[in-house]
């Protein structure tokens, strides 16, 4: 399979028709190499408009919610980044075109080591796999310019927003009702995070964040 054309197809069907068309981004796709954060019995489809499970409950979101999530961001060529629940590493590799340096965050020796591996064997020098409670953020190496989460949520842990710094924004999609998710950007400023909605998306959730149910008699 030709995974350079498959990619250049992808993003002029998947990321440009869905108003990312930012040249840097477009780059970075064009540049990171899908195929090599599926597991190996998913190459074939790496490209196509699909989501892909790469670990228990992770998995890369369709292109085109990727690339709207990350031009939400608005990530800048001098940020330090989070990217939380960090997968397989796609999303990370992929800002990490974008940014000074990511911090990939993910719960589990062997994923976090197999991300490492990855990240070396592509010459990915920019971003770093790091174990941690996601939940938790990553409160040592704080403040963040931008926090990228790779899985949609239903409530919002306050660490993620605490460890922005002044000006930084966290892009995340939140889940507002049983079968919608919407994209927000929430910025820092002084004491307050203000939020914007950017655009609809049901990518897989963490399920860690779901709220939890009120009990009735």
């Amino acid at each position: 399979m030709n995974y350079d054309k498959a990619r250049e197809i992808m993003v002029d069907t998947q990321v440009r028709p869905n108003d990312v068309s930012n040249p840097e981004i477009v780059s970075a796709f064009m540049k990171t190499p899908r195929e090599a954060f599926v597991p190996s019995s998913r190459k074939s489809v790496a490209y196509s408009e699909l989501e892909i499970e790469t670990s228990e409950g992770r998995s890369l979101w369709t292109p085109r919610d990727t690339g709207k999530l990350v031009k939400l961001a608005g990530i800048k060529p001098t940020d330090i980044v989070l990217v939380v629940g960090a997968g397989s590493g796609y999303e990370a590799a992929l800002i990490s075109r974008l940014a000074e340096t990511v911090i990939a965050l993910e719960e589990g020796e062997a994923r976090v080591d197999a991300m490492s591996e990855r990240f070396t064997a592509l010459g990915i020098d920019q971003a770093v796999a790091v174990e941690g409670d996601i939940a938790k953020g990553l409160p040592d190496q704080a403040p963040f310019d931008v926090i990228y989460v790779c899985g949609m949520v239903e409530t919002l842990p306050e660490a993620w927003t605490e460890q922005l710094a002044e000006g930084g924004r966290l892009a995340v999609v939140m889940q507002v009702e049983e079968n919608l998710g919407r994209g927000k950007l929430y910025t820092r400023a002084g004491d307050t995070v203000s939020a914007r909605e950017g655009f609809d998306a049901f990518p897989p959730k963490f399920s860690a964040f779901d709220r939890k149910k009120a009990f009735v008699f």
